[in-house]
């Protein structure tokens, strides 16, 4: 048994199970420090397309390829900017994702059939461990059926995709919550595509200069659907003063009412089927988004009422997953 920084205690041959499932074109549930990723040798397009059918992704979606350190970038991408280079130094291990060109170990099933390619260094020890011992890159989106919440934990990854996976690392409770933040890092101003773990104010504050984090995007990456980590109950996003009047108008019209709330809101007599407080602090709500959308799935809630953070800080990864979460579902 080896233990951790983090806290959590994994068995040598816990690793070396993982290993050998990778390197026989199996899927393995990985931790990192954003959320669990569903894991397949990056090099094998056999394994990688046997990800896209146990999530029920489109194989059009391209997927994040982790590696065990930043002096492997040139291993998996060709033509990397200064500017990237100063990206990966600074923010690696770390929630971060730079989008650059795809070099030839990587087949185009794990790019979605684009010249491009989405690479980062997770920093969880077991991720880690797990990456250096294989030796090769990992090819790991969230470990959930497409367009549904993230898992934070192993077991979240066991019920939702149960006998799909072949082996499930159990590392703890994914520490950040949110994934991670992908930046296009093929021209020399980078373009946020997805925040995430990664501040776009650290962003900034590194580099020296605003960047742009759009809607929309000509790139394609992960999480880009208009439906995505999205519960079974339906997400209905007001203004933070309507939210409990919002919930008892559904409540009264025969929803089964979930409430995200903050806290003084939370702590008084709300008139709803379930209510969730969640943190003031920013760092705090992303690390338990995911399961508060849960808590209120398991509590039988069919309607889930919310309001946007301030999107300064991890406020921006945060109502980013909600507006995706509201989203008009996905059919496939």
């Amino acid at each position: 048994m080896r233990s951790y920084d983090c806290g959590v205690t994994v068995s040598t041959s816990d690793i070396d199970k993982a290993v050998g499932v990778l390197r026989a074109g199996g899927l393995v549930a990985i931790p990192t420090e954003t959320v669990y990723g569903l894991g397949a040798n990056a090099e094998d397009p056999a394994a990688v397309a046997r990800i896209f059918r146990a999530k029920g992704r489109p194989p059009s979606h391209p997927l994040i390829v982790h590696i065990a350190g930043a002096e492997l970038l040139d291993d998996w991408v060709q033509d990397v900017p200064a500017t990237a280079r100063l990206l990966a130094e600074h923010f690696w291990p770390g929630p971060l994702t730079l989008v650059l060109r795809r070099g030839r170990r990587v087949p185009l099933e794990a790019t979605g059939g684009l010249e491009t390619v989405a690479v980062r260094v997770p920093d969880h020890p077991v991720a880690l461990e797990l990456l250096s011992t294989f030796g090769g890159g990992v090819t790991a989106p969230s470990a959930n059926r497409f367009g549904s919440v993230s898992p934070t934990t192993a077991d979240h990854v066991r019920a939702e995709l149960g006998d799909a996976v072949d082996f499930v690392l159990d590392g703890g409770s994914c520490t950040v919550g949110v994934e991670s933040t992908i930046v296009d890092a093929t021209a020399d101003v980078p373009t946020i595509l997805r925040p995430g773990g990664v501040t776009r104010e650290s962003l900034e504050a590194l580099l020296g200069g605003p960047l742009t984090a759009p809607s929309t995007s000509r790139v394609r990456v992960p999480g880009q659907h208009p439906s995505h980590y999205a519960p079974r109950a339906r997400v209905v996003l007001v203004e933070p003063e309507k939210v409990v009047a919002e919930a008892e108008r559904a409540q009264e019209a025969g929803h089964q009412a979930g409430v995200l709330a903050p806290a003084p809101v939370a702590d008084a007599q709300v008139k709803a089927h379930a209510v969730v407080a969640v943190p003031a602090s920013m760092t705090a709500y992303a690390h338990g988004l995911y399961g508060f959308l849960r808590e209120l799935d398991q509590q039988g809630c069919d309607l889930i009422v919310a309001s946007l953070p301030a999107e300064g800080g991890l406020g921006l990864a945060i109502a980013n997953r909600l507006r995706r979460a509201a989203g008009p579902r996905h059919t496939i």
